[in-house]
């Protein structure tokens, strides 16, 4: 998403996400889209939970894993498109790119095209501000959750992403006002589509159309990576309509 100014970065973001990498919906999910021949690269993750931030403070080793680019590949990609590659690293851009929003515009235009990825997770954090506090909302999903990415590949072999996040969905309001992630249909034909590059009209229609295809249990907490509950969890379904 591009932000103008500073003070916008926390009302507009999607800059949590965690995978736990023993769940075997990860798996189970993979089969059932048809990615098959990536499941050993989410088999060779070590046992646990994997924490995904942006690459706050300039560092490009805070990657997301695992980035699903095409239906045999996945690469780890620094959390912030705005890099540029210097030697066998990339230094990290001024611009605030974890996540990709207004996509017509040309600084998104061609990636959403041409460079579509896949993130699965089983968990999202999202904020909201309430008066002059911060309220963090840890969205656990039912079983994994499919998220839309870009992708940008660099010559020294290296990666960076961006996640999709598409207008609030009035469903999701109650976490996160001004946005949502792109989340995904559990879908064969849609995904091989997605990962293409096809110029698809279920794409489009599903990009211009945010739903939310997995339900949630949502906890109020005191950090997403400490999962401190601060209240009681209440659940968030799949909503398919607006």
């Amino acid at each position: 998403m591009q932000l103008r100014v500073a003070k916008t970065l926390e009302e507009k973001m999607c800059g949590f996400i965690q995978r736990v990498t023993d769940s075997p919906a990860v798996i189970a999910l993979l089969e059932q889209i048809g990615l098959g021949d990536v499941v050993p690269s989410f088999q060779q993750e070590k046992e646990g939970i994997l924490n995904f931030y942006p690459a706050f403070g300039k560092n490009p080793d805070r990657q997301i894993k695992n980035v699903i680019i095409s239906p045999n590949k996945t690469v780890n990609a620094t959390w912030w498109y705005d890099c540029q590659e210097s030697g066998d690293s990339l230094n990290v851009g001024r611009r605030t790119t974890f996540n990709a929003r207004d996509l017509d515009s040309p600084y998104w235009k061609s990636a959403v095209k041409h460079c579509r990825a896949l993130v699965i997770a089983t968990a999202l954090g999202e904020s909201k501000q309430v008066q002059k506090k911060k309220e963090h909302y840890l969205m656990e999903a039912d079983s994994a959750v499919l998220i839309g990415a870009v992708y940008r590949e660099f010559s020294n072999g290296l990666y960076s992403t961006a996640v999709i996040t598409r207008p609030p969905h009035p469903a999701f309001k109650k976490y996160h006002e001004q946005s949502i992630p792109c989340f995904l249909p559990h879908d064969k034909q849609f995904i091989s589509a997605w990962l293409s590059g096809a110029d698809d009209a279920a794409v489009k229609a599903e990009l211009n159309n945010p739903k939310i295809h997995t339900g949630f249990t949502v906890t109020k907490v005191k950090t997403f990576k400490g999962g401190v509950a601060l209240s009681e969890s209440e659940r968030l379904s799949a909503n398919r309509q607006q």
